[in-house]
């Protein structure tokens, strides 16, 4: 019995590095003018361009670009998946998603608060139902409240492609965090 030895002649791919920026600007001077809008006016002003759009938008590229995007109760987020958004198997990040179904889920919220009056996550739930790549064109993640009381918001959210396919569900549930009353105790 012989052995034989074989080499391979193909070489390892070559690794070409990729660069990106961006640029970003103060998020406090937006946030400053939100507590004396409702939230609908100022996600309507962000989407005219009057206030700037927060930096995690510009981070991973995704935006609101429309007044017509942000309505009572829903909002409308929109992404081109990119390389940079992708994990190790070659399909976008579920981060990716995430993030762009809470800004989605939590803006819907926020269209439906008064001067003053925020909110923060408590959960966020997604389902990933088919993979976002590149070369599929652009999505959108569409936010719609579900409900909201004095202390507690719920919202569900899909992200849909440019055929309306589904790709992906989420709900969330945020706390509602209204100014406390002067001469309150407590």
């Amino acid at each position: 019995m012989s052995i034989s030895e074989s080499t391979s002649t193909s070489a390892a791919p070559t690794l070409e590095a990729r660069q990106r920026t961006y640029t970003w600007q103060d998020p406090l001077i937006g946030a400053e003018a939100a507590q004396q809008l409702s939230g609908l006016e100022y996600l309507r002003g962000m989407a005219r361009g009057e206030y700037a759009p927060p930096p995690i938008g510009d981070t991973l590229g995704f935006r609101l670009p429309r007044e017509a995007d942000v309505q009572d109760g829903q909002v409308t987020f929109y992404l081109t998946p990119e390389e940079f958004h992708y994990n190790p198997i070659g399909s976008v990040h579920g981060g990716v998603y995430a993030a762009l179904l809470d800004s989605a889920l939590g803006c819907c919220i926020h269209t439906k608060l008064p001067a003053g009056v925020g909110y923060t996550t408590l959960d966020l739930a997604v389902k990933y139902l088919r993979p976002l790549k590149v070369g599929m064109g652009e999505v959108r993640a569409v936010g719609k409240v579900i409900s909201v009381s004095q202390r507690v918001a719920t919202a569900e959210a899909q992200i849909l492609d440019a055929a309306g396919k589904l790709c992906a569900t989420a709900t969330t549930s945020c706390l509602i965090l209204r100014p406390a009353a002067k001469g309150a105790n407590g």
